[in-house]
């Protein structure tokens, strides 16, 4: 048999590769699996969407031009360094493959987010992954010693999904001027109005005038749109206009540039809303801390707890009260905040499980 019979339809080191795992939804079950903010849409999102589906035969602005320039005008930017797409994750991988060709390097820490390794896999970058600290913080000094002449793009995730930890403005700052000028640094603040810590930094407001810096933003966490995947990145103008080139035609929908203008117009909302769950949140987590020790504090809308080889049993021990939470085998547990009533179901599992 010849070397070419023997070969496969599609990429053999993709077998290695793991699905990418979304947050089960069990009918009847409260579902805190998903970081998805339980209050139902944003104010008059649902009628933006109703009139867009009108036009549905109609191709969307491949320009999401009124959205682009909605959100620079909001954000303070020239349009140019603003990019909209499918979610803020099929933007990251569209700066890895502006940035990296086959055996550059991408790094980030781990666990950080999981869609991370197979956007490298899947792009032919190679995953360089930097062991979180033994506070399940990303450890910007073992990351700066691990770039090496084949790094082409840095990801620090910003309050850092799974484990809701956050990077402070003075270590950020000394780890950006540990990176060589020709490494992309991307912000990945997918739960950018979450965070209270004043230490934590805005990173356009702080870093946007830096070359090497990208910032990725998401309406669908806090503005309820998780539905309808769109999101956005701020970069200095070389680097949009790279991205720009490689995003799929189209893949901002008609439905998500109108859901997301509409969205924006209810600002106000989305923040009594975010300050619901940051409350929530805390009091979650100071539930949580007290019946398991190393529970790290959260900048986000969810709660990690380092559960090690428990997380898988806790999960199902959740479930079996109703509650479905988001375990990472060997690892820990994430868990959503919810309404008040979703979390004391979920305190109540947990302190049957962990007391």
């Amino acid at each position: 048999m010849s070397e070419r019979s023997e070969r496969g339809l599609t990429r053999a080191d993709l077998d290695a590769l793991p699905n990418y795992v979304p947050g089960r939804s069990v009918p009847g079950a409260i579902k805190l699996a998903s970081n998805e903010v339980p209050y139902g849409p944003l104010p008059g999102v649902v009628e933006a969407v109703a009139d867009a589906v009108a036009n549905v035969h109609r191709y969307p602005d491949m320009g999401v031009v009124a959205l682009r320039d909605r959100l620079a005008a909001r954000l303070g930017v020239p349009a140019e360094r603003v990019v909209t797409g499918c979610g803020s994750v099929a933007l990251a991988e569209h700066l890895v493959r502006a940035t990296c060709l086959p055996g550059d390097e991408l790094l980030y820490a781990w666990r950080s987010f999981e869609a991370y390794p197979i956007i490298a896999a899947t792009t032919a970058a190679t995953s360089v992954r930097v062991p979180n600290t033994a506070e399940h913080g990303h450890d910007l000094a073992a990351m700066a010693a691990a770039i090496t002449d084949r790094t082409r793009l840095i990801l620090v995730c910003n309050p850092n999904n799974p484990t809701g930890t956050s990077v402070r403005k003075a270590e950020l700052d000394e780890f950006l001027a540990a990176v060589p000028d020709d490494v992309l640094v991307v912000l990945d603040e997918a739960y950018k109005e979450f965070v209270t810590d004043p230490a934590v930094p805005d990173g356009v407001e702080v870093y946007g005038d830096r070359p090497n810096v990208a910032v990725l933003r998401t309406l669908s966490k806090a503005w309820g749109l998780a539905g309808l995947r769109i999101g956005y990145l701020v970069a200095h103008p070389e680097v949009a206009g790279a991205v720009r080139k490689v995003v799929t035609p189209f893949s901002t929908n008609m439905a998500a540039q109108a859901a997301a203008l509409a969205a924006l117009d209810a600002e106000t909302e989305m923040r009594r809303r975010c300050d619901l769950v940051i409350a929530e949140r805390d009091r979650v987590q100071i539930a949580l801390a007290k019946l398991l020790p190393g529970v790290p504090p959260s900048q986000a809308n969810f709660v990690w707890l380092p559960l090690g080889e428990r997380a898988v049993p806790f999960a199902q021990a959740c479930e079996a009260e109703g509650v479905i939470v988001r375990p990472f085998a060997g690892d820990g547990v994430r868990v959503t905040i919810g309404t008040a009533e979703e979390n004391d179901a979920l305190l109540h599992a947990a302190e049957k499980y962990l007391v």
